[in-house]
């Protein structure tokens, strides 16, 4: 099943999701600490590191240096990774709010990584957003 690539159907039917509990970026180092696969939700090696997001709860358990304090949510719809301008809506609507989001695009859906602080703001504007369209 291919995802989504219309941009009025992604917006209108992007359904954010908040997901339970408090996310963290973490980098590790060859020295770093083994950590259980199944406890990393995402990661990408960079040349400083491997950058991994995981539960605040179990970086803390672990030791692991975080600076940033997220809230996780979920963009629902089944968006294609070829899709044009569903990143560019959400960020310029969360931008124009003065929201920081960093996100994630995996294989059938987009996800926004925002400061707990903005979460609620974020959910209300990303839901504005969709019923726009």
């Amino acid at each position: 099943m291919n995802g989504e690539t219309n941009l009025a159907t992604l917006l209108a039917s992007m359904k954010p999701r908040l997901n339970e509990g408090q996310y963290v970026f973490c980098s590790l180092n060859d020295n770093s600490a083994t950590i259980d696969a199944r406890e990393i939700l995402c990661s990408f090696r960079e040349n400083e590191g491997l950058t991994i997001i995981l539960n605040k709860e179990t970086a803390e358990k672990l030791g692991l240096e975080y600076h940033f304090i997220a809230s996780w949510i979920t963009l629902s719809v089944h968006s294609s990774l070829a899709a044009v301008g569903l990143t560019a809506a959400f960020s310029k609507a969360l931008a124009d709010k003065g929201i920081s989001c960093n996100i994630v695009s995996a294989f059938y859906h987009d996800h926004l990584f925002v400061r707990v602080d903005d979460t609620d703001k974020v959910m209300q504007t990303l839901r504005r957003l969709s019923v726009t369209f």
